[in-house]
């Protein structure tokens, strides 16, 4: 039955309605030839029936629209369950044209007619299903905290209140057993002081990620450019700066100096307490703890020459990047090594220094097995072997290193590596403190094809295991692994599978056909991605990212690269878990893992073909000189610049370690500060953001974190994974925090650097920021 609608005809309802259809019936006709769901285009289609009808005033179009919104509904269910996130975007652009279409419909005469009413009344449950299951979302429900247990606090944790090593032991923990804040006065933490460093590189990939050490009653800290920085850690007034004076530019994709190392010798001629820290530009040099001054009982007044046996270096492409590491006297460093430029790139060589004179002590070359020495005459350590970039644990009563190693330069193209460079790539190594001999070693990932370098600090814990001590390692990758080994001789401590995946090798390489994979631990960033796991801020880009999913080569984990198309690659380059790692709760056996759900597209391109590529001119990507292949890659991301998969894109989770269970896993960060095509929206939308850096947890129970985009560090309650505190930060906090009670107050202060991140697109800032409770909380001296 036909009603005469006046002649305000809702144009630009029509027009929306007319170009929501379109974008549904073109990208649904490219789905379904990929092989994907034909909802967008029924939709589609029954969008420019609504829009036909209206022209003619007839009553229909609001049935037919009632009938796509029911549909709508019931095809969202099926896809996503019960998860607002993942139903934002598949009903509410719909919803809103339904309650448009439905309010004109009333206005325009029709009442009694049942079509506005059932539009309206579609439209209405699209919009009670999405609040009705706000609260649901991925979050987990906790599950009971395990009890306490003995734990040896003089490995575990400082016993003094102090920081001492970059992960606040040398077993890389990042556990506290400061008490003061706690869970019941966490909300008056605030601002104490802010120190700026003065070093911001704008237009340059240099990022302050820096851990401060509290030791010898000063704050010690490193800038990108490495200088050298003594703080008063009541205040944060300066007290001393050394500035090497380096030239920071170079071949370096990222320039950073994440921490500082600390010793003291109370024989010592001069320095008896000392600072150690490496160089952009391959030095290794101790510093007066108390005056900044150089030791100069420490090799040539102060300085150490890191070129010595690395052969011929392109300045930026070798450098230190994570803190030294003193076990047993030795200086232990390993070292960053530019990413995808060419085969035979510096040598990974881990070597170790004395802490006291600055001397030669060992190097664990692979290429050379068996000689620790230095190379003489022409020859140099091994180039483009696998190298240890990120942070290294130690063991002193073992008189053991723990590293985590990337692998062999470089990262997409392994035709060329050698027998020694297939043993160690993408492993942990345990190495001999005193002579470097490789004692044990474990392969997380075989012939490493997609930049999963294993980058997190090795985490050390002492585990009940059938009624016995054992020592443990915890290793964290960036392929969202656990691996849970015995840190005396690298026995597994939780059951790992070798898994077959997909092979299909590019010529002249080859691939692994099985893959290790820790089934008894909780995983993250693992779940093998579907059409229906693409996501967008509305159903048109959502539609875009099934649509590119179909087109690009997708197996599961460890999917393949070639040339003809790009392959997804998930987690992405960046992981998983990255050089953040975890922290351990050493009371309770429990690690807080940060993750990142964040897919990157690769795609080899032929020696010489790059101009006949369309398309990838603007994307990023290496040479890979001297193998057959250059490469480019991008972010598996929307028009919009937002993830394609579905949130959260990050996570923070707890793991029961003696049970080897998930206690609880809610999102990470907000969507305030990352909005549509890099915008700023102020929205805290609690759907987990990207995050590089890790956490702390103390004995009261708090897990501190910033690591997001969002400008903000966090407290978690960590029995039951809510944020019990959260406070803004002038940039983002890409670092990991520490802890420390101030002698002078008796306050205990939490310490985070806020310095942005350029990869993701974190402004760059120089901030260090610390927090403590008010003055009234003044304690007695910590015991």
């Amino acid at each position: 039955m036909k009603h005469a609608w006046p002649a305000r005809y809702p144009i630009l309802l029509g027009l929306l309605l007319l170009l929501t259809g379109g974008g549904f019936a073109l990208g649904g006709v490219k789905l379904m030839s990929l092989g994907g769901s034909p909802y967008y285009l029924l939709a589609g289609i029954s969008l420019f029936t609504t829009v036909a009808l209206l022209r003619r005033h007839v009553q229909s179009a609001l049935l037919i629209y009632t009938a796509l919104l029911l549909a709508t509904i019931i095809w969202s269910l099926l896809e996503a369950g019960l998860d607002v996130w993942a139903l934002l975007p598949r009903l509410w652009l719909l919803g809103i044209l339904g309650f448009w279409l439905a309010g004109y419909g009333l206005r325009c005469g029709l009442e009694r007619a049942k079509g506005p009413g059932l539009a309206c009344a579609a439209s209405a449950l699209a919009a009670v299903t999405l609040l009705a299951l706000a609260g649901v979302g991925d979050n987990n429900p906790a599950s009971p905290y395990p009890g306490q247990h003995t734990y040896a606090s003089e490995f575990l944790t400082p016993t003094d209140g102090t920081w001492p090593e970059y992960g606040g032991t040398l077993g890389g923990t990042r556990f506290s057993a400061l008490e003061q804040i706690n869970l019941h006065n966490v909300s008056d933490l605030a601002p104490a002081w802010t120190y700026r460093t003065g070093v911001v590189q704008e237009g340059e990939p240099s990022h302050l990620q820096a851990t401060p050490l509290m030791v010898n009653e000063t704050l010690y800290l490193c800038t990108q450019t490495n200088v050298i920085i003594a703080l008063d850690p009541e205040t944060g007034e300066q007290r001393w700066r050394h500035d090497p004076q380096v030239d920071p530019t170079g071949g370096s994709m990222v320039r950073t100096c994440r921490g500082v190392a600390y010793t003291s010798f109370t024989e010592a001629s001069d320095c008896p307490r000392r600072i150690i820290a490496a160089t952009f530009t391959s030095e290794l040099i101790a510093l007066n703890a108390d005056t900044g001054a150089p030791c100069q009982s420490f090799g040539k007044a102060g300085t150490v020459d890191l070129s010595r046996g690395m052969g011929e270096l392109t300045p930026g492409f070798s450098y230190v990047s994570s803190a030294p590491i003193i076990v047993r006297g030795n200086i232990i460093i390993g070292g960053w090594i530019a990413d995808n430029v060419s085969v035979g790139e510096p040598s990974g060589v881990i070597r170790a220094f004395d802490a006291k004179t600055g001397q030669f002590a060992w190097a664990w070359d692979m290429g050379r097995p068996g000689d620790h020495g230095m190379p003489q005459g022409d020859d140099s350590f091994t180039r483009g072997t696998p190298n240890s970039w990120g942070p290294a644990s130690g063991d002193d009563a073992l008189g053991m290193v723990y590293l985590p190693l990337g692998n062999a330069t470089p990262d997409h193209w392994g035709g060329h590596r050698t027998p020694e460079m297939e043993t160690y790539s993408s492993s942990v190594v345990a190495l001999n403190a005193l002579t470097g001999a490789p004692v044990w070693h474990y392969q997380t990932v075989h012939h490493d094809l997609w930049d999963y370098d294993v980058a997190g600090q090795p985490s050390l814990v002492d585990l009940s295991i059938d009624g016995e001590q054992v020592p443990a390692l915890i290793q964290p990758t960036k392929t969202g692994q656990l691996f849970l080994l015995d840190r005396r001789d690298g026995t597994l401590l939780a059951e790992v599978e070798e898994q077959t995946v997909p092979v299909t090798p590019t010529e002249g390489d080859w691939m692994s056909p099985t893959q290790p994979e820790s089934t008894e631990m909780p995983t993250f960033s693992r779940e093998t991605l579907t059409e229906k796991d693409m996501w967008g801020i509305s159903p048109l880009d959502q539609l875009w990212c099934r649509i590119r999913f179909r087109e690009v080569r997708y197996e599961g984990p460890y999917t393949p690269i070639g040339s003809d198309k790009f392959s997804l690659v998930y987690p992405g380059v960046g992981g998983g878990i990255n050089w953040g790692g975890v922290s351990v709760d050493a009371a309770h056996r429990v690690a807080f893992v940060n993750n990142m759900r964040v897919g990157s597209l690769i795609r080899l391109i032929p020696r010489g073909a790059e101009s006949a590529q369309p398309g990838i001119q603007h994307l990023s990507g290496g040479p890979q000189l001297g193998t057959p292949y250059s490469f480019v890659w991008d972010t598996f991301v929307s028009p919009l610049q937002i993830p394609c998969n579905e949130p959260p894109f990050g996570q923070m989770s707890a793991v029961d370690l003696h049970n080897k269970s998930l206690l609880w896993s809610v999102p990470l960060g907000t969507a305030r500060d990352s909005g549509p095509l890099f915008t700023q929206h102020n929205l805290p939308l609690p759907i987990g953001v990207p995050n590089f850096g890790g956490s702390l947890i103390t004995k009261s129970g708090l897990v501190f974190i910033g690591a997001t985009h969002e400008k903000a560090i966090r407290a978690f309650n960590a029995q039951t994974g809510e944020v019990v505190w959260k406070h803004r930060l002038h940039a983002g906090g890409m670092a990991n925090p520490m802890t420390y009670h101030s002698p002078k107050s008796g306050r205990q202060f939490v310490v985070i650097i806020a310095g942005g991140h350029r990869i993701s697109r974190s402004p760059l800032a120089d901030y260090v920021q610390a927090f403590a409770l008010p003055i009234e909380y003044e304690s007695k001296p910590f015991e």
